[in-house]
């Protein structure tokens, strides 16, 4: 089997499309092509092009979940769908997963407290909530406890804003949907109804 032309992607900057014997095979980021040493003209047994190939679907899997990460931090539960969804073996998934770990691209602990530092930025978000965002994401009890016991805003004062904020709407100057908004944010009772009588006083 002989290498016989190597292709830079329109589509893809930085992948190459890599024919043999005259069609198309498979594809591999600059990275790889380089690192491989695949040259034009190169021959190739059997065995040894089913190993590029497998090379090949492991540059593509890593592209892409590396793909994911550029957008925004993820779990490592995130990444796994991902690249389940994508029809990667278990093998792939695990190879590609260490990988990333190792480069420390794939961090649960990071991202924990990542996702608590972020969401407290854009919104006022209570501790149960970011406890039930991070548990969708498959993120463990340890390390969500871990993430929110190093978050040291005050959940009162969080609170206090959000209350504000809202009864400036229309809609939510109805005590009672306003309580119904809070507890469905995570906030306890007891504590909403201290925070909106003290608004009340103020």
């Amino acid at each position: 089997m002989k290498i016989t032309d190597i292709k830079s992607q329109v589509k893809r900057q930085g992948r190459y499309s890599i024919y043999v014997d005259g069609k198309y095979s498979f594809s591999l980021s600059e990275n790889e092509l380089l690192t491989i040493g695949i040259r034009i003209g190169q021959e190739y047994e059997q065995k040894e092009f089913e190993e590029l190939k497998q090379k090949a679907v492991l540059d593509k899997a890593y592209m892409r979940a590396y793909d994911q990460l550029s957008r925004r931090a993820r779990s490592e539960w995130e990444l796994r769908d991902y690249l389940k969804r994508k029809e990667y073996d278990e093998l792939t998934i695990n190879e590609i997963i260490e990988t990333l770990q190792h480069k420390g691209y794939v961090d649960d602990a990071k991202f924990a407290e990542s996702w608590v530092r972020n969401r407290r930025l854009l919104k006022a978000t209570s501790k149960l909530r970011l406890r039930q965002e991070l548990r969708q994401k498959r993120v463990s009890d340890d390390i969500i406890s871990h993430a929110l016991e190093e978050d040291e805003t005050s959940e009162r004062e969080v609170l206090k804003e959000l209350v504000q904020r809202k009864r400036q709407q229309t809609r939510y100057q109805d005590e009672a949907k306003l309580m119904a908004y809070l507890l469905r944010q995570g906030f306890s009772y007891g504590e909403i109804k201290s925070v909106m009588s003290e608004a009340e006083e103020d």
